[in-house]
């Protein structure tokens, strides 16, 4: 189960690896059309989604150290904290962005924190 866990929390984290991207260095491409922008729209988010970007590289740092870090104990603190603050943002965002933001983040997150719990 620990193998799972480990995947799990690995799946999150290139996650939001991709939406730091997407927030950051892409959006001008890729990220308007994944968060369904219009250029006019866009243009006037753009600073804010590079700082909502900033925050999800915290959440990015986080889990790599939770999966990397070689003490097991602080590995897993920092984990554990990722997982839980990715699954609340999830939350979050559903509720006040698109629902579809629960199934993208908050479920792998928890599904990731169970299977933690199990191992």
């Amino acid at each position: 189960m620990l193998l799972a866990a480990q995947i799990a929390a690995g799946l999150v984290l290139l996650i939001h690896i991709y939406i730091v991207l997407l927030e950051t260095v892409l959006f001008d491409s890729r990220g308007k059309k994944a968060f369904g922008l219009t250029d006019e729209a866009a243009a006037v988010l753009k600073p804010a989604m590079s700082n909502q970007g900033c925050y999800n590289g915290f959440l990015v740092l986080a889990l790599a150290l939770g999966l990397f870090y070689p003490d097991p104990v602080t590995a897993s603190a920092f984990k554990t904290f990722g997982l839980v603050c990715v699954a609340i943002a999830g939350v979050w965002g559903a509720a006040t962005v698109k629902k579809s933001i629960l199934l993208i983040q908050t479920v792998p997150a928890v599904v990731a924190l169970v299977l933690g719990y199990q191992a």
